[in-house]
Order: structure tokens, then sequence, then C-alpha cells
């Protein structure tokens, strides 16, 4: 079995020092009542108190009948999964308890009390539902009843920092064109693959197969020239509940989707070029752009099980979860300790069972006291990325670190202004636009690229050689982490 990484952690002794001097004491409402969660505690004492909640109902146990649970959970392993894991597991462990199923017998019964089940989480071991408070006082009195607790919902950044276009109507911008003696014509994406050194191991004929990457966000454009190539294997709606997940006219749908996918695996010779134009891809639509309503995340949960059971080996997101609106009760950035917020706790499981989680740090910029991560960035393993100018310098908007408990992020760094993307307006047109999300596939392109040279590297390998090689690998810090990629270098990392 291989062993986690840790040379590369460094912790700040202050950090835990912020943690004392800054924690709130208790708003006076007092403790939950049992097995109800602070945050959904909280909202039972908000003035404006909704008709209803959306809770994670987790449960005690499995139930009954574990080892048939265990075998159902082995067979439900695709090749390709077991391959993967096997990166960091033994072939006789690459199941354990929280594969197995949850017991079924409490999902009915749940059913039976709640307005609706959303989703089921073996991981978690829990259900998301929508139910009243009367209902989810019923719920409390069983004794598989662990805890009821409310799904976090997530208020979208500002879009002066995440969705910054060069121009109005989604037509092509004049960008000045870097030189180059490379095999392929990158146009206007040269400067945003040469800053992370990515041109170079495509000329070593690196390009992503063999790898599959998921990319979880809005709805996805694939009528774009530069996505016409993509090789999909996969794709679901955890919105709408369908297989659907392109620009059409239900629940979910959005440009960032495909401005996202165009930075990862986008291929028209000289305009648009991803790092990984030759990997394999699972396209997951998590995300509700329809109006103002906060995004939610069992959405993002359930598709990181379902697209880990497939095999997907590299997950992108550039989404994340802080702030919510009233009276939904949210994380803060003390919540950002890797193990509190559920997408945090679930993205760690997947890197546990070998699955590389890249995730955007935040465009909340710079704190002098504390963090101003959005959930999952904080877990450990997960690789955050900030966003840098082309010149290299931190971008203001870039969220910093470190956790709570003392981790450093973001990890690494890559161009996250006016970066040249797909328009999703216009199928032969392309922008420019800014935020740490399209920072964070430049960055999960370039560890597609080191998986196809090294398969048998583990999550913690992989950021381990991006460590150990990125711009300020000898003086990390909470702005920039280790710094600025270079995918070269790491490619070249021995272990």
């Amino acid at each position: 079995m291989r062993k986690r990484v840790t040379s590369g952690v460094m912790k700040y002794a202050w950090s835990v020092l912020l943690l004392l001097v800054f924690s709130l004491p208790s708003s006076g409402e007092g403790q939950a009542p049992a097995k109800l969660g602070q945050r959904l505690w909280h909202a039972y004492q908000a003035a404006r108190t909704p008709d209803e909640f959306l809770v994670w109902i987790y449960f005690s146990d499995k139930g009954q009948h574990l080892k048939a649970k265990y075998r159902e959970a082995w067979a439900s392993l695709t090749p390709k999964s077991r391959q993967r894991r096997l990166t960091v597991r033994a072939p006789d462990q690459l199941v354990d308890w929280d594969d197995l199923p949850v017991e079924s017998a409490y999902v009915s019964e749940v059913r039976r009390h709640v307005l609706q089940v959303r989703h089921i989480s073996r991981w978690l071991n829990a259900v998301s539902a929508r139910a009243t408070r009367q209902q989810i006082d019923q719920l409390r009195q069983f004794e598989w009843v662990k805890r009821i607790e409310l799904v976090a919902r997530f208020k979208r950044p500002d879009p002066d920092f995440l969705e910054v276009p060069a121009d109005d109507d989604g037509s092509s911008v004049e960008r000045l064109r870097t030189g180059g003696d490379h095999l392929i014509d990158y146009g206007a994406s040269l400067e945003q693959l040469e800053q992370i050194n990515v041109p170079a191991v495509h000329d070593l004929g690196f390009t992503g197969e063999g790898v599959v990457i998921g990319v979880f966000d809005t709805g996805f454009n694939l009528q774009h020239q530069a996505l016409a190539s993509l090789r999909v294997v996969a794709a679901h709606d955890f919105v709408n509940g369908d297989d659907d997940v392109g620009d059409g006219a239900d629940m979910g749908q959005g440009a960032h989707g495909t401005w996202v996918l165009s930075v990862i695996g986008g291929f028209a010779p000289g305009q648009l070029i991803g790092p990984a134009f030759g990997a394999e891809y699972i396209l997951a639509k998590t995300e509700n752009t329809e109006s103002e309503t906060p995004r939610e995340e069992d959405h993002w949960i359930a598709a990181l099980e379902w697209a880990e059971g497939l095999g997907v080996d590299v997950v992108s997101s550039s989404v994340g979860y802080l702030e919510f609106d009233p009276p939904f009760e949210g994380y803060t950035w003390r919540d950002m300790d890797g193990q509190t917020a559920a997408i945090t706790r679930a993205a760690v499981m997947a890197v546990e069972r070998g699955v590389v989680v890249v995730n955007a740090a935040g465009n909340s910029g710079h704190h002098p006291l504390h963090n101003t991560l959005i959930a999952p960035a904080d877990g450990d393993g997960v690789i955050a990325v900030g966003a840098v100018d082309v010149r290299g310098a931190r971008a203001r908007f870039s969220s910093v670190g470190p956790t709570v408990d003392g981790r450093i992020k973001p990890d690494v760094m890559a161009q996250g202004v006016s970066v040249w993307v797909a328009s999703a307006r216009h199928p032969r047109a392309y922008r420019t636009l800014s935020g740490t999300s399209f920072a964070c596939p430049l960055v999960a392109g370039t560890v597609a690229l080191l998986l196809s040279a090294h398969p048998e590297w583990s999550p913690w390998q992989i950021l381990d050689a991006l460590h150990r090689t990125a711009s300020q690998a000898t003086r990390p810090d909470r702005l920039m982490g280790w710094g600025i990629v270079d995918a070269l270098a790491a490619i070249h990392v021995t272990f």
C-alpha cells in the first residue's frame, strides 16, 4: 500500500492562536437539542423561519447483512475504479465500511416522513431531504438517526471577480498571440499554458490519454468548436435528474461550465488548447443557475460518489460553498478545518480512494487575520488552486489560507486573470475571463498530464510533485502556497 506523502506539509503555529482569539462565544441561543445540528438549530431561531428545510439525515450504522453489503460494494467497482484505488490501497482493502450501501429500510422510513428524498450518500451514510420542522422532529426520535443538519447552500461569488468578460457580446476578442516553437498552434491560449510549462509536456507526447477527468459545474455547451472533439464517457444532470447536461432549457444552465471545460479540455488549433485535450471526460451538472437560489452541496457530493464509482481519476471543481443567504446557515472561515463541511469530508474520502480532487480556492481575496477559503478547498489532500496574472503576480481576488488547523492553502497557482476561454454564446467565438474558476482547470489539466506519464502515482504523490516543483517550493506561504505550477518539472519528479 502506498503511503501518504507528508514532506511538503507545513503549518502556521499562529493559526491556532487566531482560532482562539477570533472564535466567537455562543450566540446565547444555547446548544441544539439532541440530534439537531447547530446550523439547523440556528435556522430554527431565525426571524424568517422557512416552511421547510433541506437537511442531511445521518444514520448511526449501515443496518443488517453487512457481509452481503461488502460483496455488493466490491462488485460495484468498475475495473477502472479498482485500478485507481490500487494506487492508495492494498488489493484486499479496496472497499471499506464507508463504501457499503446505506440501509434501505432506513431510507424507506425516511421517505415516509419527508417531503422528498434528494440524494443518498454511501460515504456520509446519510440522505439529503426536504422536510418540515415537524417531520424533522419526528425523524430524530428514531434510534438509527444519528444527527440531522442543514445541507450547505452557497451564495454565488461576486461576479465582478468570477466572470469578468473582455467583451460584451461573446464575440472573439483581439489578443496578442505569443510566439512559440511547439508542435501545436495554441493561438491566444499559449500564454496561460506556457506559464505552467504545459506546451513542453505536450511536445513529449502527453496530452491526457488514459485519464478520466470529472468536471462538476453548470450546463455545458458541447456545440462549440473547441469542444467538438471532446471525448465524453458519461454525463448526468444532478439538478434535474436526467442525463442531459447540455445548455438547454431546464434548471442549472449557464455559461460557466462551458468556459471551465474549454480551459481544461478544449482543442481548436490556432485558437484554444486545453492542457488535457486527450483525456476522457465525465460531466456532471451540479449547479442551479436559474435564479438567485443558493447552490446546494448535496448535488456535488452525489456527483462525486457517482463519478468515483465510474473510475474518475481527476475531479476539476470550480465551485465552492461558503456564506449563504439568510435564513440559511452556512460555513464560515472557522469551518475551513478540513473536516467540518460535508462537501469537504466527501472530497477527502475521494482522495483516500485515489481520486485527485482539484478545487478553486475562492475569490474572496485577502484577509490579514484569517483564511478566505471555500469548501472543499480546505480538504487535506484536496489541491486548492489560487489565481495569478500573466506576469505571475497574485490576483487581488484570490483567496488565502491557512486552514484553521494550520495547513498552508492554497496549494498552487495558475493564471486566473484574463484567461482565454470558449464563448458560450457562439460556437466559434472566444473571450477572456478572470477568477480562480479558470486557474483550477489549468492545474487539473496538468494533473491529468502527470497521470498520463505516471498512472501509478497516488493523489499524495501528485500533490507532492506539484509542491516540490512550483515557483516558491522552498518558501510556501498563505498567499500563494507553493507557487505557480511547473508541469514539465513535475513530470520528471521521481519517488
